[in-house]
Order: structure tokens, then sequence, then C-alpha cells
């Protein structure tokens, strides 16, 4: 056998030890390790127990995902390896104890469910997370599991997903015994103290299900919060037909109806989706001009320049990852405001209960508020949080430039312009970078990081380790208008208030995409940013509209008549003061109406499905365009900007992820179609309809190959 698992003894107990770092993943070659070694182990006359281990910082975290692929693709069956290994640990005549620190996720709590006996050390965790990747528990996790814990525990771990501490999953039956101290030590002692006696089979433990009202009545409540946990999902319902199952049939038949609920998972959409989300996010982070031997900066210490939303929330972002901040602003008000905005953000965080007020005081001291830029020389990074205008921004890094240390990186937190414009600001510009953070910066995810043309690559690898660092999904992007997010963006808020300008009301519109799952309709969302931005910023624009197209009306009428969202009370819908619910509104509509009636637009009846082609298809053709001129390196990478930094449905996989699972061809004929009713505003990407009529995908994108432009 190979050193991925060992076998040794100590006394008459034999220590059996996964050895697959970093976490120990189920991955081909350890269960036949343990296979093997349970049974000499099993058949060896002087071991009386055995202990299952892992080594390392965990148990065992799971499966290794990319199995998963194998047998979608008909390269594995299901039930080779995670299965055998768990029937011959189960079944072996003498007892088995599976030893857990770090944490048993997934596939290793199912390999410790089929042990006899669990002991753990105190601040390990245990969980069934599957229900993230679109799937349900399929190694009996479903079937062992109510028999431990009960079934409405054992179906909250499996729909909800989320991971308990080995002292809760003590109370509840799934783990026998805590161990303080040296964890091996202990579960040699727990096995010797086993050792003699008939093994406990979990699969036979038949006293634990729970009274069948309390069971009615724990899963419909549970069933009310997965609505709001995984809206849109399938899995997490699976997750719990299959627990309950556990209830009412035979073991052996239960294990048989999880593999049926299974594999309906697993080659579901959903699951490809979010299986694609989980190693997107890993791709993102690979950039193949960026060689693994450039050193990023070490930032010990960061300036923001800038106090309001955007710049508390990245001096947020900073202090909460341990490095200090100044912060800088233009009059001591304007500091004040900034100040007291974030003490009332961490305030909220107490009153959750999420950090005590010491933690709070500790992280406020790591600030350090200015006015003067002479404060900020001794920063590694200094990000420039200001409004949106170019001449503000070239003026502000103009005064970076001036007192900034050598071999800072200085970072525009532009959302849409040029940054070599503002590189040219400054007598560096090879240090100036784009860090895009998404609003609350100190909760959004996501953080586009955009490469100027004389951007080092230091600075690249120095932003790209900082996105990690500061808990961010960094997604490096070219330097267009608006980048990925929001020039994709564009074309999806204009078809919506198209949408309305023909007929459909702004609350159908809404309430159609968010039962596509976004986190927000995209009217609620023009409301929460402030329809004053897109407006500015279409203005700017005009001239790049050739003559006679189509131009906006309803939302410029609403940003002229003073309605600009939320800050106004008024936009698309209206607001009461203090509530941030958008109600519908006689006098938006009303608004709409006469612009309408001017411009001489026929009124329809519009459906669901046309509301979703006309948004999320003008996503996907812009998301074209922007691979093939180069600005994502990857399909992928826009997939992943949009997840994380728009609300695009996860178990959806991305815009780009989902034109690929309906078809290509299907999304290039409906924006053809869409053209010869709009005209100018549905220009069909040249690289969509080269893949479409290629039968290709855009995951099938290889930028030699079908020749797009750098």
């Amino acid at each position: 056998m190979s050193d991925l698992v060992t076998l040794s003894k100590d006394g008459d107990v034999a220590v059996i030890t996964i050895n697959n770092p970093p976490v120990n993943a189920l991955s081909p070659g350890v269960p036949e390790g343990v296979i093997e070694h349970v049974k000499t182990a099993g058949a060896d006359s002087s071991v009386k127990a055995i202990v299952l281990i892992g080594s390392g910082r965990t148990f065992v975290a799971g499966a290794d995902i990319k199995e998963f692929g194998k047998i979608t693709s008909g390269q594995k069956k299901r039930d080779e390896g995670l299965h055998p290994m768990l029937r011959v640990v189960a079944t072996c005549p003498k007892p088995v104890v599976c030893a857990i620190h770090g944490t048993a996720f997934g596939g290793g709590l199912e390999l410790a469910q089929a042990c006899h006996y669990r002991v753990a050390v105190p601040n390990s965790q245990v969980g069934q997370p599957e229900v993230k990747l679109g799937l349900i528990p399929g190694g009996a996790g479903t079937q062992h599991l109510p028999r431990l814990a009960g079934v409405v525990r054992a179906a909250e771990l499996c729909a909800i997903g989320n991971p308990i501490s080995a002292k809760q999953a003590h109370e509840w039956g799934i783990i026998d015994e805590l161990i303080e101290g040296d964890l091996l030590a202990g579960a040699v002692k727990y096995a010797r103290s086993q050792a003699g006696k008939p093994p406990r089979k979990t699969s036979e433990i038949q006293d634990r299900f729970g009274d069948p009202a309390a069971i009615a009545t724990g899963i419909a409540e549970l069933k009310k919060q997965v609505a709001k946990t995984w809206r849109g999902m399938q899995a997490p319902y699976r997750a719990i037909e299959a627990v309950e199952a556990a209830a009412k049939l035979p073991f052996e038949e239960g294990v048989k109806k999880e593999g049926q609920l299974f594999a309906e998972c697993l080659y579901s959409s959903e699951s490809k989706s979010l299986i694609h989300v989980f190693f997107g996010e890993r791709t993102v982070a690979k950039i193949p001009d960026l060689p693994s031997d450039v050193k990023p900066i070490d930032v010990k210490r960061a300036a923001v320049i800038g106090a309001g939303t955007m710049g508390g929330g990245i001096t947020m972002t900073y202090v909460n990852a341990g490095i200090p901040v100044v912060l800088k602003e233009v009059d001591q008000p304007a500091l004040d405001r900034g100040l007291e905005t974030i003490k009332r953000n961490y305030g909220v965080s107490v009153q959750r209960g999420k950090m005590t007020q010491a933690q709070v005081d500790q992280k406020l001291a790591m600030i350090k508020p200015t006015l003067n830029y002479e404060d900020i020389k001794d920063a590694d990074i200094v990000v420039e949080a200001v409004f949106e205008n170019m001449e503000l921004k070239k003026k502000v890094f103009g005064e970076i430039d001036k007192v900034a240390k050598p071999g800072a990186v200085l970072a525009s937190n532009t959302s849409t312009l040029d940054v070599d414009q503002i590189a040219n600001s400054t007598k560096r510009p090879q240090m100036v970078v784009g860090n895009h953070f998404f609003s609350p910066a100190n909760v959004m995810k996501l953080l586009e990081i955009v490469r100027g043309k004389q951007s080092t690559k230091e600075v690249l690898a120095t932003s790209m380790s900082l996105a990690k660092k500061l808990g961010k999904v960094g997604v490096l992007v070219g330097n267009c208008w608006g980048f990925v997010g929001n020039r994709m963006f564009g074309p999806y808020m204009r078809e919506a208030a198209f949408l309305v300008e023909e007929g459909a009301k702004v609350q159908d519109i809404d309430a159609a995409m968010y039962e596509f799952g976004m986190a927000m309709g995209p009217l609620a969302v023009g409301d929460l940013a402030g329809l004053d931005v897109g407006y500015k910023v279409r203005k700017e624009a005009e001239h790049k509209v050739p003559a006679g197209m189509r131009p906006h009306l309803a939302d410029n009428r609403l940003v002229e008549a003073g309605r600009h969202g939320q800050k106004t009370s008024a936009g698309w819908y209206k607001y009461e003061k203090g509530n941030r619910t958008p109600m519908p509104d006689p006098e938006a509509e009303k608004i709409i109406a006469a612009a309408v009636k001017e411009a001489n637009i026929p009124q329809r009846k519009i459906g669901k499905e046309e509301i979703v082609e006309r948004t999320i298809y003008g996503l996907i053709n812009e998301g074209a365009f922007i691979l093939e001129e180069g600005h994502a390196l990857r399909s992928v990478d826009i997939d992943i900007v949009y997840i994380y930094g728009y609300g695009f449905p996860a178990f959806r996989g991305g815009p780009m992820f989902y034109a690929d699972t309906i078809g290509l061809k299907k999304v290039y004929d409906r924006v053809c179609h869409f053209e010869k009713e709009q005209g100018f505003w549905w220009k069909p990407s040249p690289l969509l309809k080269r893949l479409a009529e290629a039968g290709k995908t855009f995951a099938d994108f290889d930028r030699e190959k079908w020749g797009a432009s750098a």
C-alpha cells in the first residue's frame, strides 16, 4: 500500500492513520488504504480494537470533488471507493473508534459515522455541507445521522449545510466522547475500553429518531428556513426527503433511496453549476502571465483616501484583516461622519453578537484619522476611494504621488474610469492598479483587480494576494469602461427599463428576476444604488449612441422629476421614511406613462420568459464581447464576478455558464431576434456567433484558437 494510509499498533489497539495532505480528502488511494488496513487489523488476533485518525491539521475534510465529475462523465461508478470502504468499516468484527480533530465534513463525517464510536477534541467541527454543491450526502450520511442525532437535527445539518462544534455534536449524540489533551492517546484509551464488546453499528440504532409529531413540526419549520437560505434550489429538499426516509425504511432500503436522490442531484444543472463555481473561485486566482515566483509586496500598513461609504467600508475591510489604516479626508466634518459610520457599523456587529465591544475598540484603535496627506507616507498601499470623477481622481493621485513612499502600491477604487489615465497623473504609473471593491466593501466578497498598461507583475501579485488576506475573491480584469461587472450591468439595467416602457409593470420585472434567483430585481437595485448615478453615466456617453437609436426615457424622466431612488424616498418605487421596503407608486407610473405616450411606444403584455431573456441574454452578449476583447481571462472569471459582486444565483453557475447550460445556439438566435426589434443595442457578439455556429460553449473558449483580440 502507499503511505496515504498507514497501520501501526499501540499494544492491543491498531491505529490506522490517513495521511493525504492538506485536508486528507478521500481521493483515490485513501478508501482502498482504509479497506486494506481495517481488514488486516480485523483479522489480527492480537488486535482488540481499532482507532481511525487523520494526520496533519484535520481528520477528513471531505470527498475529492473532482471525483463527482468522473462519475457524471462515466469514468467512474458511484459505488467505487467510498461505499466499499464504509461497508468494510461498519462490518468490522472489532470496535472501530474514529478520532476527530480539525474537521470531519461531508464524506469525512460519513466515514466517522460508519465507525462504531466517535471521539473528538473540543475545538473540532463536523458537518454535511454537500448542499452547498447542490448535492446531498451520498455515503449513508442521511441514514446514519438521524440514528445518532434525531431526524430534525440530521435534516438541518444536511439541508442547511453549516458545521457544528464538537461540543454540540457531543450533546446531539454524534460524538461519543470529547478528548481533552492528546487525541490519539485519548482515542486509544477509549478504544481499549470497548475491546471485547460487540461493535455498536450505527445502522442498528433505532431509539434516537424522535417523536413523530415533533418531527413533523420540526421539518415544517426547517423547510421555511430552507426557502430563505437556499431560495430556488432543490438539493436541500432532497436532503430532507432522504433523512425522513431513515425513520420510515429499513437501513438498506433507506441507503438505496439516498442513492436515488443523490444521483438526481449529481446530474442536475444545479449541482454542475455550484461545482463550477467551487472550482471557478480557485481558477480565477491563476493568472497565466503571472509567474509563481513573483513575490507580492508585504502590506503591513494601508492608507485610504476618502471616508465616505466606500472608503469607510474599505477601511473596515483592512482593519478586520489586521492591517492598520490611515484614513484621510478633506475636512473634519467629513472625517467625523466617516468615523461615526464605521463605529455604527461595528455597533451592529456587537448587537448581533458577532463581535465584542473590546474587539471593536481594538479595531477602531487601528484607524488613524487625518486631514494631511503627509500622514500616508509609511503606507505600503494607498487606496483612493473618492467620488467617481476623473479630474478629482487625477488630482488625488497627484497628491498621493508626492508623499507615498517608493514601492507603495497606489490603488484606485474606481468602478468605471480609465485606470491608465489615473496612473498617468503620477510619476510612477507602473505602481498604479485598480482595486474595485463592491458596496458595502466590508461585506461584499468580490474585488475586481484592474490591470493597467504599466502595472507591474509585482503590483498585480500584491493585489491578488491581498484580496485573499482581506477575505475577498480577487478577479483580474482588463481596463475598459466599467471593467467586467459594471460594463455588463449596463445592458441588464437597460433592458429592464425598456421592458417597463413597453408595458411590463415595475414589480413584475423585479419579481421575475427574483424568481430567477437574483438577490434583488434590477429596478429595486437601481433605486438602492441611486438612479442619478446611471443618469450621469448615460449623459456622459450620449455621444456614443448612433442617431435615431432608442434612448432611455422612463428612468431619465424619474431622475429629472427628482426621484433618485431610496435616497429621495422615491424612484421606480416609493419608500416610507426609515423603511427600505419598495412599494408600487402610482406617481411613478404616471411619469412613465407620459414618457411612453410622448415617444409613441406600443404597449403589450410581457411574460416572465421574455423578461428573463431580455435581461440575462443582454448580460451574456456583453460578456461575450468582454471575453473576446481580452478584458476577462476566461468565461469563469465573468461568472465569479457576477456571483460575488452582483447577486447572480450561484446555482445557475454565473451568466456565461448559464448560457452554456441552455445552449449558445438558443442564446444567439434570441439575441439576433432582439437585434431585429431593438437595433443597435443588440448587436450580437462575433464570439457568441462563432461558438454557437460551431456547437461550442464559452467553457471551450481558447484565445488563440478563436482568434480573439488581446
